[in-house]
């Protein structure tokens, strides 16, 4: 049975931190590419971060680029983004997917991330 749980959401001031994670069970975890997305009340799902497999090549969002940080743990099948220097306008709900293919074959089922003071 395929899973990803997120977890790590919560409430923080403007200028916190969090760090989300994700652990993925039942597939072979490190031959998929991990993102991270999020959506916003009212907005469309974005992109947020990716990581590769073998060379854990990253990409993000213009958005959170030097704010935000994702890695992987082959070894622990889980995906993390640190989330820094929190802004209002980065809350949402973060969903953690596995790619295969250019695909996002699995979805967790999201955790919230709520930035106000």
């Amino acid at each position: 049975q395929v899973q990803l749980v997120e977890s790590g959401g919560g409430l923080v001031q403007p200028g916190g931190s969090l760090r989300l994670s994700c652990a993925a069970s039942g597939f072979p975890f490190s031959r998929y590419v991990m993102s991270w997305y999020r959506q916003a009340p009212g907005k469309e799902r974005e992109l947020v971060a990716a990581i590769a497999t073998a060379d854990g090549a990253t990409t993000y969002a213009d958005s959170v680029k030097g704010r935000f940080t994702i890695s992987r743990d082959n070894d622990k099948n889980t995906v993390y983004l640190q989330l820094n220097s929190l802004k209002p306008e980065d809350t949402a709900v973060y969903y953690c997917t596995a790619q295969l293919r250019g695909i996002n074959v699995y979805w967790g089922q999201g955790t919230q991330v709520t930035v106000s003071s």
